[in-house]
């Protein structure tokens, strides 16, 4: 897969909301929840009509290159967000996180913008590098599209059902119309065309005839899946309080910051339960048997997804932010960690071989026979 080149004047545009962010927060007036949020869609407005008035013809070729250079304003914002309340930065975002969004403070809110104004960030200039060299973007739209879509559905829930819930700001019914962009995107995205592949009918019938004895990479894949599968079984279960031993062994001394109150790992969890472990049965099943066409994609976008996921949960479990009977306990916290992050790597390893070699996903078309190819010439 090609990298596109960065677009530079995406950079320019995105690093605009350094000085602005500053001026805004020296404003008195944006102590007050409705100022915050109308300000934030004007200016929003704003970079709008200067993208498509400086960007007309890549707009016009792909309008997707106006919410990239747009989100990577927003990315940038959320990087500010996110040093400030680490203490590395002062001054730039304070009345956004006190009258905006003030779930940003959460350890999963700073680590949701750490993971936004870094990975999307760069998703952001490289996509639209992509867009202005009119160069294809697909897999990294994928990706970008299951991170996204994780993070909202994790993120916006959470803020409704935890303990932040009697907080909630205009700006949030604001970042409710980001629901709507992955939808968008994401048919876009998915009706790009493929990169073209090398493989000839008899490569593709040829590589789909090995068993998995043959394909030991597909056959650690499998394993993976599977403990994937039951670890997030277990995991579901005990964020449902389930009563046995191991489940209460597992939140107390392994990972009590399911029990937080902000609501966040729970949804995470049964984000898991109810959508990533279809994905590892389905998987295994595509790695088992050939043609299934649809994993190289999905397997892009459940990446993109576990990635973000796992990024956010495990930092909020050890964060500062966490109140301390919450965080990992310093005995247990190498298994936390080593468990969390196979869990995390696991989908790149299958996004990474569903790219490499994808003939096994290919659907075999039979090779013409010599009979066939003498009626072609005559």
């Amino acid at each position: 897969m090609d990298i596109p080149p960065l677009a530079g004047r995406t950079v320019a545009m995105s690093f605009c909301a350094l000085p602005v962010s500053y001026l805004l927060n020296q404003v008195s007036a944006f102590s007050q929840p409705l100022f915050v949020v109308l300000t934030s869609a004007l200016i929003l407005g704003l970079l709008f009509l200067a993208v498509y008035s400086l960007s007309h013809g890549e707009i016009t070729y792909d309008p997707l290159y106006a919410v990239f250079v747009i989100f990577s304003f927003t990315s940038v914002v959320d990087l500010v967000i996110a040093l400030q309340e680490d203490g590395y930065m002062m001054g730039f975002m304070d009345f956004y996180t006190k009258e905006g969004e003030p779930y940003l403070r959460t350890a999963h809110g700073i680590f949701i913008c750490y993971w936004d104004g870094t990975v999307h960030y760069l998703l952001y200039l490289t996509m639209a590098g992509a867009i202005r060299k009119r160069k294809r973007y697909r897999n990294l739209g994928l990706y970008w599209l299951g991170s996204f879509a994780m993070s909202l559905l994790v993120f916006l829930p959470g803020n409704i059902l935890g303990k932040y819930s009697s907080e909630m700001r205009p700006t949030f019914f604001l970042a409710i119309l980001y629901m709507l962009v992955p939808c968008w995107a994401g048919m876009r995205i998915f009706n790009q065309s493929r990169a073209p592949t090398s493989y000839t009918p008899d490569m593709v019938q040829e590589e789909q005839k090995k068993s998995l004895l043959q394909r030991p990479a597909d056959l650690a894949l499998i394993v993976y899946l599977i403990f994937a599968a039951l670890f997030t079984v277990f995991r579901g279960l005990v964020v449902l309080d389930c009563p046995t031993d191991a489940c209460f062994i597992y939140i107390y001394q392994y990972e009590p910051y399911l029990r937080d109150p902000v609501a966040y790992p729970k949804l995470q969890m049964l984000m898991y339960l109810f959508y990533a472990l279809p994905f590892y049965c389905l998987a295994a099943y595509a790695l088992a048997f050939p043609g299934c066409s649809w994993l190289p994609d999905w397997a892009l976008v459940f990446a993109g997804a576990i990635g973000q996921a796992q990024f956010s949960h495990m930092g909020a479990s050890m964060h500062m932010r966490t109140p301390f009977t919450y965080r990992v306990p310093e005995d247990t916290w190498a298994t936390f960690f080593l468990s969390n992050l196979l869990l995390a790597l696991g989908p790149h390893l299958l996004a990474f071989r569903c790219l490499w070699r994808p003939a096994f996903f290919l659907h075999a078309a039979l090779p013409s026979s010599p009979q066939d190819q003498g009626k072609k010439q005559q």
